[in-house]
Formats: structure tokens, C-alpha cells, sequence
């Protein structure tokens, strides 16, 4: 008989997810496996909710972004009667391996069922680019080449009008898609989480850059950065599954701060889904291509409780835990070239 392997995508959607589901069917077949797609994350294996992939499935979606499985930010460790289903359903499909994608919650319910008893495999996907064992996920590269087009336009704009404006972009707890983005599209001031956030600095560079003659200015912020002795920055504080807040608003409040010291004409783009959504870039078509199939060697190897990862541009295992051990923040060597360009 064939041994079977489910995958499930979990938490935030984002590009690159449909080349690793390709990555793994075309694999998983070759090497005589079958393939069950299990439906919207975690959530499917609560319900049972599956569907076989064969090459028609995954046929035509490597440039597609989302992910044809749908997802959701289940956490079925929240209740112990559906972790008892999801173990149950695991059974019931006979699965020999269930691939999990995703970032720290989705790897941490994984980490766990393995620790159960249960065959998994992980892979990274976060579009912060903040989890730890790998150099880069995919879905980044595609965000921080959005970002840079969405800041590049506004160059145009600030320029035309004499405005300051401030671009808010993803990152949770860490500043890369704010540090990679903004270096690329020229701004002036990057703002991360890793570094609370001086108004007084931030009014002073804008300030140094108009008495030499500039007349706008392009901040970028992540949505995560926080003013000095303050909290984060909320859009609700109704709380997900797994815990987490909705962040949101930092360019809101940085902006009227902004206009308020300077006296100089601010205006806020928040970039919000649009970083997460449409075509994935090549280099995360092949990324996530080289993810699903090292996942599905690693399983013909018997690696289980294990994640791919790149690093120095080779795809090797790592163990789960190490990935979620702890958050990978921002390189601060990184920051400092941006801050040469800063004003």
C-alpha cells in the first residue's frame, strides 16, 4: 500500500505557499506517496476536512499567490477535545507524515504533536522573515519587493505636494521587511521594533533634511514599532488563538506627531494585506519549490520532527524547536547601513 502524507497551511497567508504544495505533490508521487491536502490549517484536521492532490491539483498554481488549501489561525491546543480530534483524524487518514506550513504557532502546535507520537515535518513560512534555524522564508522577498514599489511612488507624491509621509509596512516584532524595503526605496528614517522609537530624533532629521534644502520626507515604520515608554500600537484588543494582538496604527500616531513638531504637511500609507497578497517573486516560487521538496525527502529519510531551512543558501534540517525557540530578530548590523542613509 501507499504511505500518505497530508500538508496543511497555517496562519497568515502569503506568497509562496502554492509552489512549496506544488514542490510536494510532484515529489510525493514520484516517489510513490499519495498526497491529502488538508483544508483552512489546523481547522481541517479538527473537522476532517481533506482533499486528495494529484499533478491536476497543482497544476497551473506556481504563480498563483494564497494558498489553494485556505488557512486560518486555529489553535487546537486551546481545546482538548480538538486536539483529541485532531489526533483522531491523523489516524483516520492512515497518515504516514502530515507536513506542517507555517510560522511559530502553526510549527509550535506541530512540535507538540510530534512529541504525541505523531510523524511531522515542518516548514517555515512567515512573511516577517522571523523565525529562527533559516536564513529566509518565503513570502518575504515578495513583500519587501511591494514595499519597495509602494515607497518608490511615494517619493513621487511627498515630492510634488512638499509633504512628509509615513509608510507603515508588516513586522510584528522584528523591522526586516521595514529595514529590506526602506534601504531599497530610499527612505529617510526606518523605524523598527527592535528599537523604540525617539519622536525628538525623528523631528530632528526631518528638520536637518529641510534646512538643507529638502522639502519631503519618506519615514517607513513597521507596524509593530513602538513609541519610547510606550505600548504597542492596537487596531482591537480582542485577542487570536494563539494569543496575539492586532497591531496597527503606529503611522496614524507617528504622523500627527509628526505634523504637530515640525508644522510640516504629513500624511500616513498604510500597506497592510497589500504586502501579503498577488504573484509571488521568483526567488520565492523557488524557494518554496526547494522547501516541498526537501520536506518530502526528509520524510523518505524518516527526519520527523524536523524543519527545512535555508542557509548559506543550502535547504538542510533543523529540528522544530530550534525554530521557534526564540524570535529572529533584525540584524542591527543591517540597521546601521540603513542609518547611513538616515536624513
Amino acid at each position: 500500500m501507499k504511505k500518505t502524507i497530508g500538508i496543511l497551511t497555517g496562519g497568515g497567508d502569503c506568497p509562496g505557499l502554492n509552489p512549496v504544495i506544488r514542490a510536494v505533490v510532484r515529489k510525493g508521487i514520484n516517489l510513490g506517496y499519495e498526497i491529502i491536502g488538508i483544508k483552512n490549517g489546523w481547522k481541517g484536521l479538527v473537522e476532517n476536512d481533506t482533499e486528495k492532490l494529484d499533478l491536476l491539483s497543482v497544476s497551473g498554481i506556481i504563480h498563483r499567490g494564497g494558498t489553494i488549501l485556505g488557512t486560518s489561525r486555529t489553535n487546537p491546543y486551546k481545546n482538548q477535545g480538538d486536539i483529541k480530534k485532531v489526533i483522531a483524524n491523523y489516524k483516520k487518514l492512515n497518515l504516514h507524515c502530515l507536513i506542517a506550513t507555517g510560522g511559530e504557532d502553526t510549527l509550535g502546535v506541530a512540535a507538540k504533536l510530534n512529541k504525541e507520537g505523531l510523524n511531522v515535518v515542518g516548514v517555515p513560512k512567515t512573511i516577517d522573515n522571523d523565525l529562527s534555524a533559516t536564513d529566509f522564508t518565503f513570502g518575504f522577498d515578495t513583500a519587501v519587493n511591494i514595499a519597495t514599489e509602494c515607497i518608490d511612488r511615494l517619493h513621487t507624491t511627498a515630492e510634488s505636494h512638499h509633504r512628509i509621509i509615513v509608510v507603515e509596512v508588516m513586522g510584528r516584532h522584528a523591522g526586516w521587511i521595514a529595514a529590506y524595503s526602506g534601504i531599497a526605496g530610499g527612505a529617510d528614517i526606518i523605524l523598527v521594533p527592535e528599537i523604540p522609537i525617539d519622536t525628538s530624533e525623528v523631528v530632528e532629521i526631518i528638520k536637518k533634511r529641510h534646512g538643507r534644502g529638502k522639502t519631503f520626507s519618506i519615514v517607513v515604520v513597521a507596524e509593530g514599532a513602538k513609541l519610547k515608554k510606550s505600548d504597542e500600537i492596537l487596531q482591537e484588543e480582542e485577542l487570536d488563538s494563539f494569543g496575539h494582538v492586532r497591531l496597527g496604527g503606529i503611522g496614524e500616531t507617528l504622523g500627527k506627531l509628526i505634523e504637530e513638531k515640525t508644522g510640516y504637511e504629513t500624511r500616513i500609507s498604510v500597506l497592510g494585506h497589500i504586502q501579503r497578497g498577488g504573484t509571488p517573486t521568483a526567488f520565492d516560487r523557488v524557494l518554496g519549490t526547494r522547501f516541498g521538496v526537501k520536506a518530502i525527502e526528509m520524510i523518505d529519510a524518516g527526519e520527523f520532527g524536523c524543519m527545512v531551512s535555508l542557509q548559506r543558501n543550502k535547504i538542510v534540517s533543523v529540528t522544530i524547536d530550534s525554530a521557534i525557540a526564540k524570535l529572529k530578530t533584525l540584524d542591527m548590523e543591517l540597521y546601521d547601513i540603513a542609518k547611513v542613509f538616515f536624513g
